[in-house]
């Protein structure tokens, strides 16, 4: 029995549908794979001095949903996405932790060289990053009013997924 042109159309279709599932899922058990070790629920303590000399705590974003931001200098996707960020930042609160990318005075040349104006925490040892599971950046969560948890992803992430998940975070709390 030979399959028709109608047929053979189907299972082309069906076999290609049941392929992008199966990609769907991989990118999706990688993804999680990635994400295991971030911290989800409640976030845990963060505050420091920011370059300005100023200090900060992510409890003073009690009430209002925040991005915090885990990057470095030396990392390539960090600086893809690092405008991104400061877009952001003119409109929602976001506050940043700089991951073994040098001192204060360091990060400080580095923000003014390119024309950043978001908050900076320094963590020159890797210690405020490990508090939030981060053993690679770039690093976001975002952060609800009540300051639990409510996104997190290692990686690149876009300017616009971020707002979203901001602006979710902002509708469902």
């Amino acid at each position: 029995m030979s399959d028709t042109p109608k047929h053979t159309g189907r299972r082309r279709w069906l076999r290609r549908g049941l392929e992008l599932i199966i990609i769907l899922l991989v990118f999706l058990a990688i993804k999680a794979w990635l994400q295991r070790d971030m911290v989800s629920g409640e976030a845990p303590p963060l505050q420091g001095v920011l370059l300005d000399g100023s200090p900060v705590s992510l409890s003073d974003y009690q009430g209002q949903p925040v991005l915090v931001h885990f990057w470095a200098t030396w990392c390539g996707i960090c600086r893809v996405e690092q405008p991104a960020i400061e877009s952001i930042s003119q409109d929602w609160p976001v506050l940043t932790v700089a991951m073994q990318s040098g001192d204060a005075q360091a990060l400080r040349e580095y923000m003014q060289e390119n024309d950043y104006t978001h908050p900076v925490l320094v963590d020159e040892t890797g210690a405020l990053s490990a508090r939030f599971g981060v053993g690679a950046v770039p690093a976001t969560f975002v952060v609800n009013a009540d300051g639990e948890v409510r996104f997190r992803q290692r990686g690149f992430a876009t300017g616009w997924g971020l707002r979203a998940r901001l602006w979710a975070a902002d509708a469902l709390n």
